[in-house]
């Protein structure tokens, strides 16, 4: 398996990852993503906001992203983090693969913190991130809606450098 950057023509087979989270509570997005919306998201993680790619074969066996954590200027050493990956991949190691390389692409991009938002019944994700070194420093209270229920966030945190 090769982790690598992803290119435009990847966009498919991420929004069909993507798309199938969104029948979960694994992202909080309601609505699937079209190939164009995916092409935009892809294009804005250019550079240090980047997406890797799970490379098997020509098949894609997951993402993981680092996107801006908030705007304003004070926050810009800081990222937020997602990965996913594919059903049929899962509990093969192929998330902690992509979340390594994506620690060390963050770090060798200057980056300070990494944050990442987890819906808390998302023992799995709680435990990759707890793998590669993040710990739980809250929980956002029934922050979200959807399937029916009130959904509460873990946030965890890996800190890149010191202080």
């Amino acid at each position: 398996m090769q982790i690598r950057p992803a290119r435009v023509s990847d966009a498919e087979a991420i929004r069909g990852i993507y798309n199938r989270s969104i029948l979960t509570v694994a992202t909080f997005d309601l609505e699937p993503r079209s190939l164009n919306e995916q092409q935009q998201w892809l294009a804005l993680r250019s550079g240090a906001h980047i997406v890797l790619v799970a490379d098997e074969g020509g098949v894609l066996a997951g993402f993981a992203s680092l996107s801006p954590y908030r705007d304003r200027p004070a926050y810009r050493t800081t990222v937020e983090n997602s990965v996913y990956v594919d059903e049929a991949h899962q509990g093969k190691g192929v998330g902690k693969k992509l979340m390594t390389e994506l620690v060390d692409t963050a770090r060798d991009h200057g980056f300070h913190s990494m944050i990442a938002r987890i819906v808390s019944s998302n023992a799995a994700s709680i435990a990759l991130h707890r793998a590669v070194g993040f710990e739980i420093v809250g929980v956002e209270k029934e922050v979200g809606r959807k399937l029916g229920r009130w959904l509460d966030v873990v946030v965890m945190q890996r800190m890149l450098s010191g202080r």
